[in-house]
């Protein structure tokens, strides 16, 4: 399939779809096209291609108003778009949604239930032949890090090192953001980087994105995690926070409905691994909210 005509198509969507603010800070806000976020958890078109039936729901329920997708390159991405009024609903990892909360007005309204946990962690990952054991012999060496704002690929690994006596911004020889998950296990399985952090969805490294994205036959057990994080609550959906709130049920009525047909169910877990949503709040974020006060960021 090819993609960059529909790539194209979303950028225009987005441009031309743009609205100005609605007048009055509580008025309810419908717009003419619904447009919903996507963050990079791999490359862009491996997203934007399973974006698809999330974005066919949507139109199914809202009819006749159209749905667009749009995919940042980065965490960053997401968040400006919605400050910028240019996105309605996305979805979001929790560093970048009480990030969001902060600076664009953001309504979490939905949370991600993986294998009756709504929760995740953060992994320190290194290839098996690399001589690491544990968070002090990163000393010196190489990492890499996902984005910024990735709670499991950012934050908490920062704070973890932190808490094992380490300078995230000195005791490092060389630090890159690798953009993606995919990219960050994948820059440790060749070898570019000594170690890196991603996500893992239990701590035994059965499902983790080391599992997830290396397919091919021996792969997944050059990788070695060497370090988990404490819990972290899941990545969820938020809205734009003056959306109408008919439309704001809508919305939720569809992504809990994909997850009650084994159909629906399949594309969220070809999507980003989602077995069910659960009902969230911005409480449930306050450990995020604390981990970022940890690594000297304000979002108070």
């Amino acid at each position: 399939m090819n993609l960059k005509p529909l790539r194209s198509f979303v950028g225009a969507a987005l441009v031309l779809s743009s609205v100005a603010i609605a007048p009055g800070a509580h008025a309810a806000y419908t717009p003419k096209v619904l447009r919903v976020g996507f963050v990079p958890s791999e490359n862009l078109q491996a997203i934007l291609k399973k974006t698809r039936p999330v974005i066919d729901a949507l139109h199914k329920e809202l009819n006749p108003m159209q749905v667009v997708p749009f995919v940042a390159t980065d965490y960053t991405g997401i968040i400006e778009a919605m400050r910028a009024n240019k996105l309605d609903v996305a979805f979001f990892a929790p560093g970048a949604y009480v990030l969001a909360e902060k600076k664009a007005n953001a309504r979490v309204i939905l949370k991600a239930s993986r294998k009756g946990k709504a929760y995740f962690y953060s992994a320190i990952i290194t290839h098996r032949d690399s001589g690491i054991h544990r968070l002090q012999d990163l000393k010196g060496k190489t990492f890499a890090y996902v984005d910024p704002a990735s709670t499991s690929g950012g934050i908490y690994p920062k704070v973890m090192f932190m808490n094992a006596g380490l300078n995230p911004e000195r005791d490092f020889m060389r630090v890159i953001y690798a953009g993606g998950h995919d990219a960050a296990v994948l820059a440790v399985l060749n070898k570019k980087v000594d170690a890196a952090a991603t996500f893992a969805n239990d701590t035994q490294g059965v499902d983790a994105a080391w599992t997830q994205f290396l397919t091919k036959p021996g792969e997944a057990a050059q990788i070695v995690p060497i370090a988990f994080s404490k819990p972290i609550p899941s990545d969820n959906i938020a809205v734009r926070r003056d959306l109408e709130p008919g439309l704001i049920a809508k919305i939720r009525k569809v992504f809990i409905g994909m997850t009650a047909t084994p159909q629906g169910r399949q594309q969220l877990k070809d999507l980003y691994k989602i077995d069910a949503f659960v009902d969230a709040t911005p409480a449930d974020f306050e450990p995020v909210r604390e981990a970022f006060g940890k690594v000297g960021i304000n979002i108070k």
